[in-house]
Formats: structure tokens, C-alpha cells, sequence
């Protein structure tokens, strides 16, 4: 069996989706041509590489969430991935392209399941945005369902549970002074930031009154969890952002989507795998969901394999637990305030308050210890 490439921005569920392909589906060379001059774009890579065979480009385009836009170059053998920005108008500061490639170059050196980078330009006459080209990585991306050569749940739950586990220790053992990564984030205050900042975003996109939020923002400011280190954050580490070996689901073969990654306190990536990671019997969390299987390890299973693995003590995992359901719940809300407010007419976002509804009530038994 060939290795396959998937490439996912997110794992939101929208009804009218499940049971669509989730392989990357062949366009032809002209595609988003009014955003991206291929041509000047190939004249580039022919002259920065010098391996490139004399054979035509040939252009895929990732499944496009809402974040960076994502395509699958190929000429010949040799292949390549590029990342850029949305099209239209962005928010200052946002998709910075420029700081992921700055991270990636740093960071692959030390921890090869970073994408290694090959370029970056901002070139007027190529697109309008900034953009940067970096390695494929190859494997399999778990998304709605799992693949069947992999074999049943009960086989490949244990492998993955495992493996996402010590990907995210390795990362979190990186010294990023060593690596001078100084600059990606400010450590001191970092939690205090997250947490405020998180509830500004919901502020600013609330729509629906949801029954015990007020009470869960008190309790996540007055019961903060102690920093006790510091070390890379990914700030979106979860299963759809990681690319498993094509035969053996328990090898993670790379990690991606950078953009958010800063230093600071790496129980909030514990805290956001563990509330991504849905368990039977949850209700909708708006979100695909292949970890309530059979042989996938519980959140409290998964959380004691973290203390296991990377030696931390977890008794504020409560904390950082609700805190991912919180965030995760601000998301879809700034996605349903859009179609609230007529900025998308996409009616599959209609129905985004009751997932919302549902994460601000587990964020709530979270911190009532009735989730782990």
C-alpha cells in the first residue's frame, strides 16, 4: 500500500460534511489563479532548487478550513507544501506566516517532526500575501474515521493514544534556549494572558446567554493553576494535526500547524489534547471525533500516561481541562457570532450554539470533577 498525505486546518464538524472524502482532491494548475501567479511561482523553485525534474507543476489544494491556505506542489518526484494566508482582508498580526517559517527553521533541527522549511518570499508578483514552501510530510491524517488497512479500534486506539502522548513529551523536552526560540513567546504571566484573553474573545463575540458561563470565567481566574515550568507550546496540539506512519498508527511521523506555537506553560497542551479527545457518551462537541472508540484510552487514562511520560505532577489537570473546553467553546462562538451577524452565509453554522451550550456545561463538570 502506498503512503497517503492528508492534510486537515481543523476537525470542526459541519452538518452536510461527514462522509465526504477526506483525501486532497486533484485541481489543475490555474486553481485560486486570480491570488497566485503559479507561473512566476515555478520560475522560483527552478531557480532556488536544483533537483527539480523538467516535468510540468502540478498544484492540489488542501482541504481549506479557516486558517492558513494549504497546497500539495509536485513536479516529478520532488514535492513541496505551501502555506499562505487567507485571501481578503485579515486582522493585524494574524496568520504570520513569516514568524511560523522563523519557528520551523529553528525548530526542526530539534525536533524532527516539525516540517522542515525550504523557502520563504514576499514577492509582490507571485501573491499578494507572504508565503513560505516546506517539507511533505508523509503518512496518514486521522480525521472523521479510521482507516481501515490500519485495522480495528481495538488495535489502533491503544497505538495512537500512546503515540500522541510522547510527541507531545518530546516536543516539551526540547530546550528552547538551546534552540534559540527565546523570541516566540514571553513565559512570565503566560497562563494570566491565556486566560483573559480567551474571555475578552468571548466577550467580544457573545451571542446566546449560556447557562453557568459567568461562573466558570470567575472560577478560571480565581483557582489559575501554579506555572511550574516553561517549554515550547504548540497551542493546537491534537489528533488532526499530526501525521501517523501509513502502517504503524503508534509512529507520529510529523506534527504541523505552527502558527500559534510560543513558549509557556505546557499543561495548557495537555489540557486541550485531553478536551479534544471525545469519549463515549459525550454529546455533540461540534467537533469530529474518533477517540469515543473502543480501545482509545479515557481522558483520565490519557492523563495519567502524560504524568507517566513526562514525569509532571497533575493535580491542577482539572484546571487546564476546563480551560480547553473554554477555549474550544470561544471558537465555535466567534464562528457562529460570523453567521449571526450575516458575515458568512453558511447555514451550517446555524446550529453551532448547541455544541457551545454542550462544551460550556463539560468545561463546568470539569472543574466539578465529574469529566476526569
Amino acid at each position: 500500500m502506498k503512503p497517503v498525505f492528508w492534510l486537515f486546518e481543523t476537525n470542526l464538524y459541519l452538518p452536510g460534511k461527514r462522509g465526504e472524502s477526506q483525501s486532497m482532491k486533484p485541481v489543475n494548475t490555474l486553481i485560486d489563479h486570480e491570488h497566485i501567479n503559479w507561473n512566476r511561482l515555478e520560475m522560483l523553485i527552478r531557480k532556488t532548487f536544483s533537483d527539480i525534474p523538467d516535468e510540468t507543476m502540478k498544484i492540489k489544494k488542501f482541504s481549506e478550513g479557516y486558517s492558513n491556505h494549504t497546497y500539495l506542489l509536485s513536479v516529478g518526484s520532488w514535492e513541496s507544501v505551501l502555506r499562505r494566508p487567507p485571501f481578503g482582508e485579515i486582522p493585524a498580526k494574524a496568520h504570520d506566516i513569516e514568524r511560523e517559517y522563523r519557528i520551523l527553521s529553528k525548530l526542526h533541527g530539534v525536533y524532527p517532526l516539525a516540517p522542515k522549511p525550504y523557502l520563504y518570499s514576499e514577492d509582490p508578483d507571485i501573491m499578494g500575501r507572504h508565503f513560505y514552501l516546506m517539507e511533505k510530510k508523509q503518512g496518514v491524517v486521522i480525521n472523521e474515521v479510521l482507516p481501515n488497512h490500519y485495522g480495528p479500534s481495538e488495535q489502533v486506539g491503544p497505538a495512537v493514544s500512546k503515540g500522541i502522548i510522547h510527541s507531545l513529551v518530546e516536543l516539551q523536552q526540547v530546550d528552547y534556549q538551546k534552540a534559540n526560540l527565546m523570541d516566540i513567546g514571553k513565559p512570565e504571566g503566560y497562563l494570566e494572558r491565556q486566560v483573559h484573553g480567551w474571555i475578552k474573545r468571548y466577550a467580544v463575540s457573545k451571542t446566546n446567554e449560556f447557562t453557568g458561563v459567568e461562573e466558570l470565567e470567575a472560577w478560571l481566574i480565581k483557582n489559575m493553576a501554579a506555572t511550574v515550568d516553561t517549554t515550547i507550546v504548540h497551542n493546537d496540539f491534537k489528533l488532526n494535526n499530526l501525521v501517523l506512519d501509513p502502517y504503524d498508527p503508534g509512529i507520529v511521523k510529523g506534527v504541523l500547524d505552527w502558527e500559534m506555537a510560543t513558549i509557556g506553560d505546557p499543561m495548557t497542551d495537555i489540557g486541550a489534547v485531553l478536551a479534544y479527545w471525545g469519549e463515549k457518551g459525550d454529546p455533540d462537541m461540534g467537533i469530529s471525533v474518533v477517540t469515543n472508540q473502543s480501545g482509545f484510552f479515557s481522558r483520565r487514562e490519557m492523563a495519567e500516561l502524560y504524568a507517566q511520560v513526562s514525569g509532571r505532577d497533575i493535580k491542577s489537570i482539572n484546571f487546564y481541562v476546563a480551560f480547553g473546553f473554554y477555549k474550544l467553546a470561544v471558537i465555535l462562538q466567534q464562528l457562529y457570532y460570523r453567521w449571526k451577524k450575516g458575515a458568512t452565509d453558511d447555514h451550517r453554522f446555524a446550529s453551532l450554539h448547541i455544541p457551545i451550550a454542550n462544551l460550556f456545561e463539560m468545561a463546568n463538570l470539569t472543574r466539578e470533577n465529574r469529566i476526569l
